[in-house]
């Protein structure tokens, strides 16, 4: 783990040796649980310092109660999400848009883009999601008795909805989700390459709709006024990256995950085959012990937060993964209830940032989960190999081999 200084007015008893992206079970594992090993956070102080705990290896203050997290989160005065992530890693510090914004542009941006996403328009996308399920999964019965889930269904079954929805063809799918997961879960290397290399597909993409318009959400962004100006070529690409990247990874996760725990616990994956009307609530419950996401934010001024001394500048971490396994949150956080009413978690984030594109993950998670069950037979993780995870800003799971032979 990295030894980086500890800031001075950091006491030393609140530092402790925890990382998202070190930390035991967190490094690519093979059958690690990442999220299980969150857990321990919870047995210490409810806010410490981590020395390493962001891509580029910065120190974080790591908030573990839920409760506290949700202030954090809807403080946008005070903890801001102007952090340019992305644009860092290119040398640059332009935001993606609407995620790195504070109010009030943040709610122009959103209040634009909220319809694109809305339940309605899930609704009008969901045969086509369904329809791209059961394509892949009736291939892969096709093909024989066992599949490699993330690269034969995940993936291309979260990236073409993904795809569908900017209104780009699925010719490209095995190179996007490449770049993506150099981006996400690269070296040093690998990392401003993917970046670098996406910003020009975004604008490459955004001249070509100016030149020419089509009905896709791209022609939409270009075309967009926001008090009564179009937006400026940094704001189209900060748009842009944001949705392709969140695209790419973080639904497939889930799914990887989910479909990893249903190959261990053969009882549970016997209930949903049987009544599938149990998936969108089981699906809650699976939100809530895999989520993959960790969200960062700044101070914007000193701040003494729940006994912690944070102050301007530092980065404060809520990771998903640490508020749904909070004690005081949930009854046994560590137990995995299929059956669990009034599931508050937090996978989607909290307060004004809340993931616009919540509604579609969630719907894409129920049918692949409805079709992958209606058409596989009872599966598990096949003899002889290991999924491999890892942590990170968002988690992952590759090499999840299922066989139902």
């Amino acid at each position: 783990m990295a030894t980086n200084p500890v800031p001075d007015h950091v006491p030393p008893e609140m530092v402790r040796d925890f990382s998202l992206f070190t930390s035991p079970g967190m490094p690519p594992t093979p059958n690690g649980d990442p999220h299980a090993a969150v857990a321990c956070v919870h047995d210490g102080h409810p806010i410490f310092y981590s020395r390493y705990n962001t891509q580029d290896g910065r120190g974080t203050w790591v908030i573990t109660r839920a409760a506290d997290q949700r202030r954090v989160l809807q403080d946008a005065e005070t903890f801001s999400s102007h952090r340019s992530i992305f644009s860092s890693i290119l040398g640059e510090n332009w935001p993606t848009i609407p995620l790195e914004l504070d109010p009030p542009a943040h709610g122009v941006f959103r209040s634009l883009l909220s319809p694109l996403l809305s339940p309605k328009r899930v609704r009008v996308l969901e045969p086509a999601v369904r329809e791209q399920a059961i394509m892949l999964i009736d291939r892969i019965v096709a093909s024989g008795t066992s599949c490699d889930a993330m690269k034969d269904f995940a993936f291309p079954f979260a990236v073409s909805t993904f795809l569908r929805f900017l209104g780009l063809p699925d010719d490209r799918l095995d190179t996007f989700v490449g770049w993506g997961k150099d981006l996400l879960h690269g070296d040093d290397k690998e990392r401003p390459v993917a970046a670098r290399t996406i910003v020009a597909f975004i604008d490459e993409l955004a001249a070509m709709r100016r030149q020419e318009a089509v009905d896709d959400f791209m022609t939409f962004i270009v075309q967009a006024q926001v008090e009564g100006r179009r937006l400026t070529d940094t704001q189209v690409r900060g748009i842009g990256v944001l949705v392709f990247v969140a695209g790419l990874d973080a639904v497939a996760a889930a799914i990887g995950f989910d479909l990893a725990y249903l190959a261990r616990n053969l009882k549970d994956q016997q209930l949903l085959r049987s009544e599938p009307d149990r998936i969108p609530l089981a699906t809650e419950e699976l939100l809530r012990v895999y989520p993959p996401i960790q969200l960062i934010r700044v101070a914007t001024k000193d701040i003494d937060f729940e006994g912690a001394p944070i102050r301007k500048g530092d980065y404060v971490s809520c990771a998903t993964m640490i508020a749904n396994r909070d004690p005081a949150e949930f009854e046994c956080p560590n137990t995995i209830d299929l059956e669990r009413e009034d599931n508050r978690h937090a996978a989607f984030g909290y307060g004004p940032h809340r993931c616009l594109g919540s509604h579609l993950a969630r719907r894409e998670i129920v049918i692949g989960l409805e079709e992958w069950l209606a058409r596989i037979p009872a599966f598990r993780i096949k003899q002889g190999t290991a999924p491999i995870t890892s942590g990170g800003h968002v988690f992952g799971i590759e090499n999840l081999i299922l066989d139902w032979s």
